[in-house]
């Protein structure tokens, strides 16, 4: 059976600096996998290879059996892989509903003369719309900033609302580069609530970069450490929180329980 995502060999040099060598991914249906390692490590090179940002060097990628290596980022994003980023790339401009109802129109087929003349399949795909941007509001609760601006919200709803955003065009594997960072304790709790939530009533595959061991090991099945670009261990959360290796270049070597 082909995989969701299949990743093999992916190879990338900035000049004469391997960034990320010989990278091996399989990301199955309603999977959650997770990317771990030390600052510098590679990790959102990583994820800019897969989602288009760059092209590697060397190396095949797949969604679906189809070829996405060298794609533009929105062909990718169109054709199911969705993504958040570690810094937020929201509009500060652009109210919280704003930001998702735009995220589903590389979803949309009535096309510009369908809008001008606001044909049924227009008025059928914007009602469409409007109901999966309240369902999105309700999930990652923040449907009561929806008339808001980005830039007025608390942090932690911001990344919310980009998460929010990502799904909104209706991805089968969502990525997600460290989407606690800069939040707190208890904000923590609650994007692994959401996130679970997520998994469960969208029945979609996730791919996380996360520094917060609580997270990735509440909330991934397989785990992979990166150190200076290439994978040094892979496995259950358990088998990498003990591995020699893994403590040694990222957690150090104080107890991670």
């Amino acid at each position: 059976m082909t995989p969701l995502l299949s990743v093999v060999n992916m190879t990338h040099y900035f000049g004469g600096l391997c960034a990320v060598n010989n990278f091996n991914l399989t990301v199955e249906p309603g999977q959650i996998k997770g990317l771990i390692g030390p600052n510098g490590a590679g990790k959102t090179t990583v994820f800019n290879l897969i989602t288009g940002v760059y092209t590697p060097t060397e190396g095949t990628i797949e969604l679906e059996g189809d070829n996405i290596k060298g794609l533009e980022t929105h062909r990718i994003a169109a054709m199911g892989l969705g993504r958040t980023f570690q810094n937020l790339a929201l509009w500060r401009h652009m109210n919280v509903l704003d930001h998702i109802r735009m995220a589903h129109y590389s979803q949309l087929s009535y096309g510009l003369l369908g809008a001008f003349f606001g044909t049924p399949k227009c008025r059928e795909q914007e009602a469409k719309v409007k109901e999966n941007s309240d369902k999105l509001l309700e999930i990652f609760d923040i449907n009561q900033f929806a008339t808001h601006n980005i830039g007025n919200l608390p942090y932690g709803a911001q990344r919310r609302v980009e998460m929010a955003r990502a799904m909104a065009t209706n991805p089968k594997v969502l990525f997600l580069d460290e989407p606690t960072a800069g939040m707190t304790p208890d904000e923590l709790i609650r994007m692994i609530e959401i996130i679970r939530q997520v998994h469960r009533d969208f029945d979609i595959a996730i791919f996380v970069i996360e520094h917060r061991m609580k997270f990735v090991m509440d909330l991934c099945e397989s785990i992979q450490t990166l150190v200076f670009g290439q994978v040094i261990a892979e496995g259950p959360p358990v088998e990498i929180q003990n591995n020699p290796e893994v403590i040694e270049a990222y957690l150090g070597k104080e107890d991670v329980h």
